[in-house]
């Protein structure tokens, strides 16, 4: 089974073509940082343009590079939310207009879904199953992005139950934000990601939101405001951001704060669920310093944590047409049979928060 999967709910078109839901033939992915970086952050208007201009050539790079045509399609995946509208309108389009013209099934997928399910595709090859040991379910599945601060527990590839998200902000655009306070190139989490090695900490304070134990939700708002305080403070002396070990001291403390917050909900969450499988997943969780400390957590918790490759943290069609392959290999009657009249954008709908 070939799926085509078309990925435009942020700031990348991606198509990908995977087969029988694992493995990877092609993952083409065109960014759009350069045209966002002079804002600072996202901008729904530029990005919807963008993807209307790049996703043909985005999509015949994917079939060019996995050497098969539209006529070897089984069936198209497509995001269909959460995602800016117009963003997802782009895609969402295409992908129906290829999938009647093709009489081929069209999968809509939830792009959060998607992120975690990436994990089943991290070892992925051209003829044989991925080797490699991957999670069971059910499982614990923290996905931490720009727009995104959520914990499922993931039953199957269909049934994702909610358990704790954020409050405010998501952790993503905290740091993201923070980078911008600072005046460091944005996107800022990877920019203050690489500048915290250089610190050794601790030269600021900052407080860890809703330290009550019981509490099971994410807060990242009151973060910001800190460190927009403490920038604010350090102003009244003199221009802190014109000195080199300020902005790395604080951006190491404050990306500290903000980790440990994450990390001590996420505890708290296993502790009540008592799973002992953790899939994260996201582009935070390509965060270095975030690495070293899940497998602290790892090792005394005694729980196992996967993350998957970089390239699958961020947005991807891979993971799309991947999850798409697992809830079209659903549905019933089954695809041999299938109409793909029957299976419609709201054929997988969810009533949870997004």
């Amino acid at each position: 089974m070939l799926v085509l999967g078309i990925e435009t709910s942020c700031d990348e078109t991606s198509a990908a073509i995977v087969r029988n839901g694992c493995h990877v033939l092609s993952n083409s992915i065109q960014t759009q940082i350069d045209l966002h970086q002079v804002f600072g952050g996202v901008v729904p208007e530029v990005a919807s343009r963008h993807h209307l201009e790049m996703l043909p050539s985005v999509i015949q790079k994917a079939l060019d590079q996995a050497n098969v045509s539209f006529q070897d399609l089984s069936a198209i995946a497509v995001t269909n939310r959460p995602g800016l509208i117009g963003a997802l309108l782009v895609g969402l389009t295409s992908a129906k207009a290829m999938a009647y013209a093709l009489d081929i099934p069209l999968i809509p997928v939830n792009h959060l879904h998607a992120h975690l399910c990436s994990i089943f595709i991290e070892s992925s090859g051209h003829s044989t199953p991925p080797s490699k040991k991957v999670p069971n379910f059910p499982f614990l599945g923290l996905l931490i992005s720009g727009g995104h601060s959520i914990i499922y527990k993931v039953h199957s590839f269909s049934r994702f139950e909610l358990l704790c998200q954020t409050r405010d902000d998501a952790i993503g655009e905290a740091l993201d934000k923070a980078g911008k306070m600072l005046g460091l190139p944005y996107p800022g989490g990877p920019e203050i990601d690489r500048l915290s090695k250089n610190s050794k900490g601790g030269r600021f304070s900052f407080p860890r939101p809703l330290a009550k134990k019981t509490i099971r939700e994410f807060s990242f708002s009151g973060l910001k405001t800190s460190l927009l305080n403490k920038i604010q403070e350090a102003k009244r002396s003199g221009n802190p951001l014109e000195n080199p070990q300020f902005i790395t001291d604080i951006a190491h403390d404050f990306q500290e704060a903000t980790l440990d917050h994450l990390l001590e909900k996420t505890r708290l969450t296993i502790q009540k669920t008592n799973l002992n499988q953790l899939v994260v997943a996201g582009g935070v969780a390509a965060n270095s310093r975030l690495r070293t400390k899940l497998q602290e957590l790892a090792k005394d918790l005694k729980i196992e944590v996967w993350i998957p490759k970089p390239i699958f943290c961020t947005d991807n069609g891979a993971m799309i047409a991947a999850l798409g392959s697992h809830l079209l290999a659903q549905t019933n009657p089954p695809i041999k049979n299938f109409d793909p009249k029957h299976l419609t954008l709201n054929a997988f709908s969810s009533n949870e928060r997004e």
